[in-house]
């Protein structure tokens, strides 16, 4: 079986990334990371995505606030950083604390801004094929890693554990693009192994760690792993059962090193797009 590790796919967008910022020498996009609340996880991500920005020549900032800001001191900020012309893309990090208005902030934020597909412009533009939109970042880092290892999803059928609007739906839509047949299978799915047997590319976005096992597979399957969970030891693991499939897929991604470690070139790769955009400079 071949690993697919995200160190490949990771170092092929950096040198894309360089390629399409050559021209404009000196000019540095702008991120801006908003974080509320002290997350972990949250915490671990905004930690990688600072040095993902800095290897790829983009300027990143961060902004914190306590788990109990006040609402309208939130929105005040985020208005200010949405309407300042130096940023060029914002991500937030959701959920959100229950007292924030989360979908007055994803009907707020400028689309070109947008680099996670929040705001409902951007995720009608996915589901119309539209690609001056932005896909989740963890959605387009699958095809990424497809991408690299060269794996066609074209003409081949596909099922997509999880029906999120974070991953599930919208990398349905992306495959669909690619020219595949989707199914998107989730906890009322009737006998999900089945149904994943008919596949020639299984991806895992469940949030249940090592459900995928061979009763999941066909012979040959590419599996992509998309799932962060931790076990009983305290180890990360992913959706699926890596050791368990071995001898039955073709070729599976693992975790941690796989699709994971492509989000946030994928996220820099969104910055460098709105900023080029915004100031109606050429894509190389």
């Amino acid at each position: 079986m071949e690993t697919l590790k995200g160190k490949e796919c990771v170092e092929a967008l950096l040198d894309k990334m360089k390629l399409k910022l050559l021209p404009f020498e000196g000019f540095q996009p702008h991120l801006v990371i908003i974080r509320v609340g002290d997350n972990p996880s949250d915490i671990s991500y905004e930690k990688g995505a600072m040095k993902r920005m800095e290897k790829a020549g983009i300027r990143a900032s961060n902004y914190r606030f306590d788990a109990d800001v006040d609402p309208d001191k939130f929105m005040e900020a985020f208005r200010y950083l949405n309407n300042d012309e130096d940023v060029d893309g914002i991500l937030i990090f959701r959920p959100l604390p229950k007292h924030l208005d989360e979908k007055l902030i994803c009907n707020t934020i400028d689309p070109v801004k947008d680099m996670d597909c929040i705001s409902p412009v951007n995720q009608a533009k996915l589901f119309a094929g539209d690609e001056s939109g932005y896909a989740p970042c963890t959605a387009e880092a699958v095809m990424e890693l497809l991408k690299t290892y060269h794996i066609d999803p074209a003409g081949k059928e596909v099922a997509i554990i999880g029906r999120s609007m974070v991953i599930g739906k919208p990398l349905a839509m992306l495959m669909i693009k690619a020219n595949a047949t989707v199914t998107v299978c989730h906890t009322k799915t009737k006998d999900i192994e089945s149904v994943c047997r008919r596949a020639d590319i299984v991806v895992a976005c469940a949030g249940s760690a090592k459900m995928v096992t061979p009763a999941f597979l066909k012979n040959d399957a590419v599996v992509i792993d998309v799932g962060i969970n931790v076990d009983k030891d305290g180890n990360l693991v992913g959706d699926v059962d890596f050791d368990a499939v071995k001898d039955v897929a073709s070729a599976a991604s693992p975790v941690p090193g796989g699709v994971g470690m492509i989000t946030t070139s994928v996220l820099a790769m969104h910055v460098i797009k709105a900023a080029l955009m915004r100031r109606e400079l050429p894509e190389n």
